[in-house]
């Protein structure tokens, strides 16, 4: 029996260098101050990858491994649960593509693939990536991310 999978894909345009978006995603000590979380790698091809929360506990929430890199302007990773690592269809994929823009402007298209449709991962994907790349944009832009970890305030 095969699984329906899904994709979601996300365009932003940010004031920056591919350079230094390539270097968000990838330095751990930038993406804490945008994300919450550190993307922790060697970032070689084949090297696994881990996304861990800054908090004191250091959770690792997600794992993978580096599937190509072309720095500046191209990163796959694999992306799970660290509890399903091992199950190939509870694995999805991250594109992330950088591209020059005109006047030191970049377009970060991220694509997340071969996930699961209607599973838990894919709806938290659909409601994380947005603010997550909102708070790289505004980082970059401004030196300020925002809190991912904000709620909608009640009606």
């Amino acid at each position: 029996m095969s699984t329906e999978k899904t994709s979601f894909v996300y365009v932003t345009y940010i004031r920056s260098t591919p350079e230094k978006v390539f270097e968000a995603i990838t330095q751990p000590e930038i993406a804490r101050r945008y994300w919450g979380h550190e993307n922790v790698s060697d970032w070689k091809p084949g090297s696994a990858w881990q996304h861990v929360r800054a908090n004191e506990q250091r959770t690792v929430q997600l794992v993978g491994k580096v599937v190509e890199i072309a720095p500046p302007t191209r990163l796959v990773i694999t992306w799970a649960n660290p509890a399903q690592a091992d199950d190939p269809a509870s694995t999805s994929r991250v594109s992330f593509d950088i591209v020059a823009y005109a006047q030191e402007m970049v377009r970060l298209t991220v694509t997340h693939d071969e996930l699961e449709a209607g599973s838990a991962m894919a709806k938290g994907i659909q409601q994380g990536w947005p603010i997550v790349l909102s708070s790289l944009k505004s980082l970059l832009e401004t030196g300020q991310g925002i809190d991912v970890f904000a709620k909608p305030k009640a009606a």
